[in-house]
């Protein structure tokens, strides 16, 4: 167990490159700025009208040569550094019996890996483990630092007529407060899905699994089905091409929206600022979880559908063979 332990906590440091691809989707015209603009322009109207707190939905940028970095991207790497430094510091010195920093590292593999095991098959989990941890425990611990005081609450503003400050460029916003940081996972996550379809089912296995059902029958009843099937796997296909969406923005809205309630919390009453958000800063830090198990549960089970059981029946093939060869 302890080098297992050493080897899927290297894996960690994939939480390095999921926190440099946002900068790939920020130069690419990837921004909260572009999705949310016309939500922004119909809430002109109601902002004139009534005093509107809330966060911007853009984190601040600064550029770098030809690349864009934003407030959210620092946070991220905190996030990706953290996260190596505790995976090597948990590995430095393996023993057989475990204390510390190594105890809890194999405490969280184990369960992660049983929990992942039971969605995967015991196959296709030692292919795809790696990712599954490391989405997850990266998902969490952005959510969770996002939650520090100051992040996304410390920054630029303007004062009303009346004196009441409005945040409008928060030096620090939470990583996955931006929509450049949950797109990059999402894609990931498609691109890893992709390969593993392939190297399961490969191009043919994977139109018989999406346009297929089998045994159609004989004569029209046949046709008839084939037409059907045809027609289902299109559907499919369309809801495959749209889960990177459906991802990005699910983790994304949740962790802006929350950032919003506990910043309209702090200003709704001024002198009771300390008090309000109390309950609603534990309910996020439940959101954070929920939001990361979400994320490694979907994508797992993505995979499973796709991949389980033809890996399934690939080893338990494998292990008749080797049955019959022992006798």
């Amino acid at each position: 167990m302890p080098s297992e332990v050493k080897n899927v906590f290297k894996t960690i440091l994939a939480a390095a490159l999921l926190a440099l691809l946002p900068v790939v989707l920020s130069a690419a015209e990837v921004s909260p700025e572009s999705v949310t603009k016309a939500v922004e322009h119909a809430a002109k109207d109601a902002h004139a009208a009534a005093e509107h707190h809330g966060l911007p939905a853009a984190a601040p940028v600064f550029n770098l040569g030809p690349l864009q970095f934003t407030s959210s991207t620092v946070i991220t790497w905190i996030v990706a550094l953290g996260l190596i430094v505790f995976a090597q510091m948990a590995t430095r010195n393996i023993q057989m019996v475990p204390s510390g920093m190594q105890n809890f590292a194999e405490w969280l593999v184990e369960g992660m890996y049983d929990f992942f095991t039971e969605i995967l098959g015991k196959e296709l989990v030692k292919k795809t483990f790696w990712f599954f941890c490391t989405i997850f425990i990266f998902i969490l611990f952005t959510n969770w630092i996002g939650l520090i005081p100051g992040v996304g609450t410390v920054g630029y503003g303007t004062a009303d007529a009346q004196g009441h400050f409005h945040l409008t460029k928060p030096f620090l916003r939470g990583g996955n407060a931006d929509l450049n940081m949950t797109l990059a996972m999402s894609l990931t996550f498609f691109f890893l899905w992709t390969v593993w379809s392939l190297q399961a089912l490969g191009p043919g296995g994977i139109a018989k699994h999406l346009f297929s059902g089998g045994d159609n029958g004989k004569g029209f009843m046949a046709i008839f089905m084939m037409a059907i099937f045809f027609f289902v796997g299109v559907i499919e296909v369309i809801s495959i091409a749209f889960r990177p969406v459906s991802l990005s923005f699910r983790l994304y809205g949740n962790i802006f929206a929350g950032e919003n309630i506990l910043e309209s919390m702090m200003v709704l009453i001024p002198w009771l600022g300390w008090l309000l958000p109390l309950p609603f800063y534990f309910l996020e830090l439940l959101v954070g979880l929920v939001q990361a198990l979400v994320f490694a549960l979907l994508t797992s089970v993505f995979t499973a559908l796709m991949c389980a059981h033809h890996d399934e029946g690939h080893g338990e093939g494998h292990g008749h063979g080797e049955h019959k060869h022992a006798h």
